[in-house]
């Protein structure tokens, strides 16, 4: 069992309290063409607005397959989780068929990257709030560069047209971190362009001229080769910075984007 390491800290510990902010955060009114996300993963009193606009279009599936960048440094490099997730909302099971049917050519069964990582565990309670008897599958990504990412989408598209399953792809990602308010928004926008173009080689291009410090590029390029897959369009639903609740002298960006399946 993957205990949380982040509650109480990132989001309220107490399961009444927790729910009641998750249920200011979100207004379910689920898009059944939605198949993937950008969803932001801070504490939630910063992202969970954000957030909580794209979990309100976030229909009910399979499974959700969770996509995070490692900031520990700890376990593989690229790595998924076999063990089922505890918050305080209650277990998240995790979708040990769809596990199995990932090829791991580079995905490795590996618990210690994701023993102290936030940026899948945030997103899980959102998913229990809206469905409580949610599946999931817990990627974490220490190597982030376009080929990796590329591998790791194809790794996820298969396991979904072996299993059959209707799974819905999360990225967790922040953006721009610790820049002017200003900054953040200028580099930001020019990085969600790339991004809702669908253009994976313009984003990582872009990403590098500026320098930006976008924490999960890696997940990001996965959602995006997994919409290109599924032949997708994609919009920006929301977009927030840290300054908007509190110092806008150092900020970080926070962006919520979907993925459609075209009708």
């Amino acid at each position: 069992m993957r205990r949380a390491v982040v509650s109480g800290q990132f989001y309220p510990a107490d399961p009444v309290n927790l729910n009641g902010m998750l249920g200011e955060f979100i207004q379910p009114s689920p898009d059944p063409l939605v198949q993937s996300a950008v969803v932001p993963h801070a504490g939630y009193v910063y992202s969970g607005k954000t957030a909580g606009k794209v979990y309100s279009l976030i229909p009910e599936a399979d499974v959700y397959v969770i996509v995070g960048p490692n900031h520990t440094g700890y376990g593989s490099g690229v790595s998924v989780s076999s063990e089922d997730w505890l918050t305080p909302l209650g277990v998240a099971k995790v979708d040990e068929e769809f596990v199995d049917a990932l090829p791991k050519k580079i995905i490795d069964l590996d618990e210690m990257a994701h023993r102290y990582e936030h940026s899948i565990e945030v997103q899980i309670p959102f998913l229990q709030h809206l469905y409580p008897d949610v599946n999931i599958v817990a990627i974490c990504m220490g190597l982030q560069d376009e080929d990796t990412s590329r591998e790791v989408s194809e790794e996820i598209t298969t396991a979904i047209e072996k299993t059959g399953k209707k799974a819905i792809l999360i990225a967790s990602s922040d953006f721009s971190h610790y820049v002017p308010d200003e900054v953040a928004r200028t580099v930001d926008g020019y990085i969600i362009d790339a991004i809702t173009s669908l253009n994976v080689e313009d984003f990582y291009r872009r990403i590098y001229e500026k320098q930006a410090s976008v924490c999960g590029i890696g997940p990001i390029a996965v959602a995006m080769n997994v919409a290109n897959y599924f032949n997708c369009s994609a919009e920006l639903i929301d977009y927030s910075t840290s300054g908007d609740v509190a110092d806008k002298s150092s900020v970080v960006g926070y962006a919520g984007i979907v993925f459609r399946r075209r009708k």
